[in-house]
């Protein structure tokens, strides 16, 4: 009796602080509460580069058939101003992703959550050569999301592959986030977080490498959250005429 009510005490204590540290704003988590429960995202990304400037509009849709698993999907917009070579607004590249946790460690004011994810691109979009937006190829995305949080502060770290068979865009990636929150938790849920994110990025084939900073702060009030972030570069090893200069993040989502 005593170990069963450990496990629900230790279930309450995780509930609370995944929902007080907040979800990361350019990188991902392993941690996934509520069977059964969806959730409405949208993340705009103004992102300028020396080749021209673009507007990302995803609409995101993620449902939970279990407490361990996520299924979504992600129907983007895009309009886009290529320098001197074309300008327009269109359908992107729409992607189907599946997350499945498949270890978990609870402690008292701490969890550790490892999962398997997959990003499936469809080549809806048009062949734009523009990553993870718009190629116009099909892309399938293989990796490891591992988080580790407390009450204090969380780490999120994800590693994959994104093959592009019929493309030069094969990509080893590699994230790092820090959430610090800088409220207590509370219920009805109210947070304020901080979030460092880094984003590497090597293309295998072109022989390019990048390494991302965001600096991102979040509002959630109940089931709803804001967000922002700016990203730059901190090493960008592009061809000449590619490189991004930076790019602005903002949306929110909304849980149900």
């Amino acid at each position: 009796m005593k170990y069963k009510l450990r496990l629900v005490a230790l279930s309450i204590l995780s509930a609370v602080f995944s929902a007080a540290q907040g979800p990361p704003i350019t990188a991902d988590k392993p941690i996934m509460l509520g069977a059964g429960s969806f959730t409405a995202r949208t993340l705009t990304e103004l992102r300028n580069t020396e080749r021209g400037s673009f507007v990302y509009v995803p609409l995101m849709m993620r449902y939970l058939p279990t407490s361990n698993s996520s299924i979504g999907v992600d129907i983007p917009y895009l309009n886009y101003d290529i320098d001197n070579q074309a300008s327009g607004s269109a359908l992107a590249d729409i992607k189907i992703i599946g997350k499945y946790q498949f270890f978990r460690k609870d402690a008292t004011g701490k969890t550790l959550r490892i999962s398997a994810k997959t990003v499936q691109t469809l080549p809806t979009g048009e062949e734009l050569d523009l990553m993870e937006l718009s190629t116009g190829k099909y892309a399938g995305y293989y990796g490891i999301v591992a988080g580790y949080e407390t009450l204090k502060y969380g780490i999120s770290n994800e590693f994959g592959y994104n093959a592009v068979p019929d493309g030069t865009l094969d990509e080893f990636r590699y994230k790092l986030g820090f959430g610090l929150p800088l409220l207590k938790p509370q219920y009805p849920n109210k947070q304020v977080n901080l979030f460092f994110e880094y984003t590497n990025s090597w293309l295998v084939e072109r022989d390019w490498y990048q390494l991302l900073y965001a600096q991102g702060i979040q509002y959630a009030r109940k089931a709803t959250t804001f967000e922002l972030a700016i990203q730059v570069p901190l090493v960008s090893d592009f061809e000449v005429g590619r490189n991004l200069r930076y790019s602005i993040f903002f949306g929110g989502r909304f849980t149900f």
